[in-house]
């Protein structure tokens, strides 16, 4: 499965302290830890011994505990000490299945088979005159793909965000561009009329948006909104979504948001992301097929559709079999 070589996000860093941490991803389940060092560790939420789940145990010592039998692994995966037999070194094949782990963007990141993938650009990570912070997670009962065709849509604004990034009058696309990139696709051009486009908005505005998908589970948004409509001078922000694909039809969603305000409380600049997904939620989860179809002929397309017709084909070549059909 492709899908299992590349870098997915499955927990905030901060929640992985001193015990264990379940988590699933492509439809496996995982215990994430930290070791003496406090280096984040990702292993098969299994035991080699009996198949007890590794998370319903302790980190002893700077090892995994079993909570069954007592085994405890090193952060190489290997068994270093078994109770019931205490004078006996473990051999090689007694080790737990270990996965590649690290942090980033806040959050933790594994990968379950070796490849080549490097874990997905956030170019406004660098910006030090942006803010950053994070936004959820949220249980979504739709697939990876789903959420990310409808993070590149701006059709939707005048009807599930009226009021806010769009008005049912105002509802037409121009034509914008789209083209293929190294690491999977970028659409410019884009332009939306907004009555609230962001947080400070102090007037509708006519918002230039900026689309980039680094990843098959990951795109990111920059959106300026046209100069004397925000209370702050030069706003700017990009955004950043980041999906974990639990099954084929449920996701893990975390937002990254880079911001020009340094002032608000954090509560503040959440709350209105919060509240433009949780408008997107209910539609995506009403969506069937809930698997993206990657046949162009299974649902209708219009030329405003470029992005996501695009981000199909992209997601076909790139021999994405998770969450589509």
């Amino acid at each position: 499965m492709m899908e299992a070589a590349l870098w997915h996000p499955v927990a905030a860093a901060q929640d992985v302290a001193q015990a264990p941490l379940a988590v699933r991803l492509l439809d496996r389940d995982i215990v994430l830890w930290r070791d003496a060092e406090g280096c984040m560790q990702a292993f098969a939420d299994q035991c080699p011994h009996r198949g007890a789940r590794l998370s319903l145990g302790r980190v002893h010592d700077g090892r995994l505990e079993c909570p069954y039998h007592g085994w405890q692994f090193a952060a190489s995966g290997q068994c270093v000490h078994v109770p019931a037999l205490p004078h006996i070194t473990p051999p090689p094949m007694h080790r737990a299945c270990r996965h590649a782990a690290q942090e980033a963007y806040g959050l933790v990141w594994v990968r379950l088979q070796e490849g080549e993938a490097q874990l997905p650009l956030f170019a406004a990570e660098g910006d030090e005159h942006l803010r950053k912070l994070n936004c959820g997670p949220y249980d979504v009962a739709a697939s990876a793909p789903r959420i990310v065709e409808n993070f590149l849509d701006m059709a939707h604004f005048g009807f599930v965000h009226e009021g806010w990034l769009g008005a049912r009058e105002a509802a037409a696309i121009d034509p914008y561009q789209v083209e293929l990139t190294a690491t999977g696709l970028r659409a410019t051009g884009c332009k939306a009329w907004q009555p609230q486009s962001n947080l400070h908005s102090t007037a509708p505005a006519q918002v230039e948006y900026e689309y980039e998908v680094s990843a098959p589970y990951t795109a990111v948004l920059t959106k300026v909104p046209e100069a004397g409509s925000t209370a702050v001078q030069g706003w700017r922000e990009s955004i950043a979504l980041f999906i974990c694909p639990v099954t084929p039809e449920a996701s893990r969603v975390w937002f990254r948001l880079a911001v020009a305000d340094f002032d608000s409380p954090e509560d503040k600049l959440r709350d209105f992301q919060h509240t433009i997904f949780t408008q997107d939620r209910p539609v995506l989860e009403s969506q069937r097929p809930k698997r993206l179809p990657l046949d162009l002929r299974a649902e209708l397309h219009v030329v405003s559709d470029r992005g996501s017709t695009t981000y199909r084909r992209y997601l076909k070549d790139c021999g994405i079999t998770f969450g589509v059909c």
